[in-house]
């Protein structure tokens, strides 16, 4: 039985953090670009996603018809970060339903694809993501399921708590916790629900969230700098393809002036991201976030980089974000305390840990201005290009071998 017409998205700021501060950066330097998406799903549903199609394409209607309110606008001035004039631009930002097409595939799952104004095209991600979730997930909730998700956050919450009190008495540097699970959540009531239950129980380790509506409501900080469809635009931006990540780079320092300093490495893996980043980007970064590939290998290439460029390691900061859980965390936490900075950003296992297995869906960037555009991640499998030629020129040019 079809479900009853509902918004699953109800503020245009329920979405990343970063979503707003690459759009910024986009508006105010290449606001011509043309972008790209599509949408991938890594492992196999329950059901064929495809027998989602018609209530996708009632909620995409309905997120179009969102606007920001002046409260939520008077929030976003007070990120010291966002500019006013980007400000004035969302007063008048809406998204338009002609940029994104949705299609049952061949294989009966979903083929969506976004075409349009890289200013309109970089904001449907998160939405189309959090939307397929919530309502394949519809399907699947039961009382039980969701009283095993409760029983779950309960038991982080435990383990946090036992790993604090044992911090005390050791007095170690923190463990520095924060949500990032918009894009994979259950469903947006859960995810209010967990963030504002981590806030109040351990508000010294949680630190806060990417989602900027939970954000705003439950008075955490906000959390992000950039995605790789940031550094990947570059890639079609007119520049030396060999220069791309140098140039985006660039790009984020005058933008942000010193403000959002962690660089993202695995656009095309990190020993090329390391040779790019020299001693002027090591020294205007506040780190590095990592998101593919072994995190302890990850780490260690990072601290030596910092050391070989006569920088001290521990004036900088490693964010990891890959498939974490609390454990891991923990783990990765005691590997490098006292020789780095550290912080942890945890999605899936936060916003969609109920017994069910979660869905892998992705929304990436696969041209800009015409131009195919890659990302040539350390992990296999999260690399996505539809254009083989162009993938295998871009491994030739940044000397990466195929995984």
């Amino acid at each position: 039985m079809k479900t009853p017409s509902r918004h699953l998205i109800t503020s245009l700021l329920d979405t990343d953090l970063y979503k707003f501060t690459m759009l910024q950066v986009v508006l105010h330097q290449f606001p011509q670009a043309w972008g790209e998406y599509e949408f991938k799903c890594r492992n196999t549903p329950v059901y064929p996603l495809g027998e989602l199609k018609a209530e996708l394409d009632e909620q995409l209607d309905l997120l179009c018809q969102l606007r920001f309110s002046q409260e939520e606008l008077a929030y976003l001035r007070t990120l010291r970060y966002i500019k006013s004039d980007f400000v004035d631009y969302l007063e008048l930002f809406h998204l338009q339903r002609r940029f994104i097409t949705v299609a049952v595939a061949a294989d009966g799952g979903l083929d969506i694809r976004v075409k349009g104004p890289l200013v309109q095209a970089m904001f449907f991600e998160i939405f189309v993501l959090a939307i397929v979730n919530e309502l394949h997930f519809q399907r699947l909730s039961t009382p039980e399921v969701l009283q095993e998700g409760e029983r779950r956050l309960t038991d982080k919450i435990a383990r946090l708590l036992k790993f604090e009190a044992e911090q005390a008495q050791l007095h170690d540097g923190p463990l520095l916790l924060a949500d990032f699970g918009t894009r994979r959540r259950f469903s947006r009531h859960w995810h209010h629900q967990l963030v504002a239950q981590l806030h109040a129980a351990v508000p010294d380790i949680f630190r806060g969230t990417s989602n900027v509506y939970l954000a705003w409501k439950l008075g955490v900080t906000p959390i992000g700098t950039m995605a790789h469809e940031f550094m990947q635009a570059y890639q079609g931006l007119g520049v030396r393809l060999r220069d791309f990540q140098k140039a985006s780079l660039e790009a984020w320092v005058q933008e942000y002036r010193g403000d959002l300093g962690i660089a993202l490495t695995d656009v095309v893996g990190m020993d090329a991201f390391l040779r790019d980043f020299d001693l002027y980007f090591a020294k205007l970064f506040d780190g590095l976030r990592h998101d593919s590939g072994d995190p302890f290998e990850w780490g260690e290439k990072a601290i030596r980089h910092y050391k070989k460029l006569r920088i001290d390691p521990i004036t900088k900061m490693l964010t990891f974000s890959d498939g974490l859980n609390i454990d891991k965390a923990i783990e990765l936490y005691h590997h490098f305390d006292g020789r780095i900075q550290t912080s942890f950003g945890i999605g899936t296992n936060l916003s969609n840990d109920m017994g069910l297995e979660p869905l892998q869906i992705v929304m990436k960037l696969v041209s800009c201005n015409g131009q195919p555009v890659a990302k040539l991640s350390d992990s296999p499998g999260k690399s996505m290009c539809s254009d083989e030629t162009f993938l295998a020129y871009l491994r030739q040019v940044f000397e990466v071998q195929p995984l």
